[in-house]
């Protein structure tokens, strides 16, 4: 996820609906959804994704990402001990819990949980630790060498970057509500991925009325109980709160991949401009 910056004073206003009350803070699922079947807790609705029969492939460090939310320093000394962390795509050990070799300060390996469901699994998603995002930037070309980082610096990016993801997810859960119907379990992220150089239209068409550019965009892959739908969410500049570190506004809403994706963009607009 984007760790880069510009310096805006654009105040951009994001997409938004109602959010009915299957989906609302603190609100119970509906009944068709597997929260109410204490006694057959792995059962299922036939239209929800946990119920495929070959869940979807997801990035390997997912597999493992709970023994760093549970236990990370031990799952960090694992690591370094036998191939209980072997790839078996390339057979090489993971290297993204391992200091870099001229890394100033050690890092935290701990990892926390999201609130976002991860496609044909019962879990999560799972955020990187400070290490996993200290040697991501890396491996993007980033060098400590040229900035005044701090441990508490990372502590900081971490946490304004998981709540970046929680606020993104929040806006497609609205999105997603115009066809809670059609979903009674609610949707879950199948896969995403950074286009930060690839400006979406949208953005582009803000960019010749005189707005600035966002610094980074992501396309989030959403599983509807089997239908995939692509969001686009393009990311910029605000003012952080220290309090819930959140930086960045965002601008969501989904791709122009569809008739019923150009539909939901119609009627939010209509809404908007009528009330």
């Amino acid at each position: 996820m984007g760790a880069s910056m510009t310096t805006s004073g654009t105040t951009v206003k994001a997409e938004t609906v109602t959010l009915p009350a299957q989906f609302g803070n603190g609100s119970l699922p509906p009944q068709g959804c597997p929260m109410h079947q204490e006694s057959q807790k792995s059962s299922y609705p036939s239209e929800c994704p946990m119920h495929q029969d070959e869940p979807p492939a997801g990035p390997v460090h997912q597999d493992r990402a709970y023994e760093f939310v549970n236990c990370p320093m031990r799952a960090a000394k694992a690591g370094t001990q036998g191939l209980s962390d072997i790839d078996p795509t390339n057979m090489m050990p993971p290297p993204n819990q391992q200091p870099a070799p001229d890394q100033p300060f050690s890092l935290s390996v701990k990892r926390e949980e999201s609130t976002i469901p991860r496609a044909g699994t019962d879990n999560n998603w799972v955020y990187p630790s400070e290490q996993m995002f200290w040697n991501a930037m890396l491996r993007k070309g980033w060098r400590w060498k040229d900035d005044s980082l701090s441990p508490d610096d990372m502590t900081n990016i971490i946490k304004i970057h998981n709540r970046n993801n929680e606020q993104a997810w929040e806006e497609i859960l609205k999105w997603e509500a115009l066809h809670a119907g059609e979903c009674p379990c609610g949707p879950s992220l199948k896969r995403f991925g950074g286009k930060a150089k690839e400006f979406s239209p949208r953005a582009r068409i803000r960019h010749w009325m005189g707005y600035e550019l966002p610094f980074d965009r992501h396309d989030w892959i959403v599983d509807r109980c089997g239908k995939e739908v692509r969001y686009v969410i393009d990311y910029y500049e605000g003012d952080i709160d220290k309090d819930t570190h959140q930086f960045s506004i965002l601008d969501v809403r989904p791709a122009f991949d569809s008739l019923e994706a150009v539909w939901d963009r119609v009627k939010v607009a209509w809404w908007r401009w009528t009330s």
